[in-house]
């Protein structure tokens, strides 16, 4: 039976890039990291080293802030349940599976993405473990989603956990993806849903660069890439519209924080990226 497609399922350069970068922070297997990521690394090489020298942060520094926050939190809900299931969708070449298959052996992990990326995820895994999880293969924008749900049991807790995806989509289609979470695990016996989210750069003395390019990226990604939100309020009510009841954002300024100033929660400090922790 062919699988019904969306004409969202266009396959990201910046997956490569990722999985590049995570491999080259030592965090990634070498068989998570591609030639075409290694390329894309270098070409942005010299862009990256200067933002992190005179601006004080990169694309890369961002990746490795909204990659640890997810992952400390990822950690946290394993040890409040010993028994806890997690589907990463959009997995791309993230090592996250890998990673927590290897050090937390009695969840059950699984990844899912679109065919081409799937079968890529899939032969590299098998080449490092034999014995790994099929990668599940479905479209989010279809009723085939609901099958990713369908391999977990509803008795125990369910993590679902995204990075680098929202922001890819239009405001309808990701209210459209975060309400189908929530519906498709509104019967486990607790539901949480992990995520970065790119908010609007006002903040940021290179506002006009980073959306000069979004602009770029979205038409090299063939996608909606846009940003959706300015303060953690709005984020807050758009994830419980599509039916989250709890909704934490966390701002890397407040999460890495070194120094005595007071900040804001509830301000825009500046940071490129934000990680949204949401529950039912």
């Amino acid at each position: 039976m062919t699988q019904a497609l969306s004409k969202h399922r266009h396959i990201s350069f910046t997956a490569h890039y990722t999985g590049y970068i995570w491999y080259q922070m030592g965090i990634s297997h070498p068989l998570l990291a591609t030639s075409k990521g290694k390329t894309l690394a270098m070409i942005a090489h010299p862009i990256e080293s200067w933002g992190e020298k005179y601006v004080g942060g990169s694309m890369r520094t961002t990746l490795k802030e909204r990659h640890t926050m997810l992952n400390d939190r990822l950690r946290q809900l394993i040890e409040q349940h010993p028994n806890l299931q997690v589907l990463e969708i959009a997995a791309g070449l993230s090592p996250r599976g890998w990673w927590f298959r290897q050090h937390y052996p009695m969840i059950d992990y699984r990844e899912l993405d679109l065919p081409d990326m799937a079968n890529i995820k899939q032969t590299a895994l098998k080449q490092i473990d034999a014995n790994s999880p099929e990668v599940l293969s479905v479209d989010l924008f279809t009723d085939d989603f609901q099958k990713a749900f369908e391999v977990f049991d509803p008795s125990r807790p369910l993590v679902v956990i995204s990075e680098g995806l929202i922001n890819y989509f239009t405001k309808e289609l990701l209210q459209q993806l975060i309400q189908s979470i929530a519906y498709y695990g509104k019967d486990f016996q607790s539901l949480h849903y992990l995520t970065d989210l790119y908010p609007e750069p006002v903040k940021n003395k290179l506002a006009k660069v980073i959306w000069s390019s979004s602009k770029l990226l979205k038409v090299m990604s063939r996608s909606a890439f846009s940003f959706h939100f300015v303060t953690p309020e709005q984020v807050r009510n758009f994830m419980q519209q599509a039916g989250f009841s709890k909704v934490q954002v966390v701002q890397p300024s407040l999460y890495f924080k070194k120094d005595k100033v007071e900040l804001n929660p509830e301000e825009h400090l500046g940071d490129l990226v934000w990680m949204i922790n949401a529950s039912l």
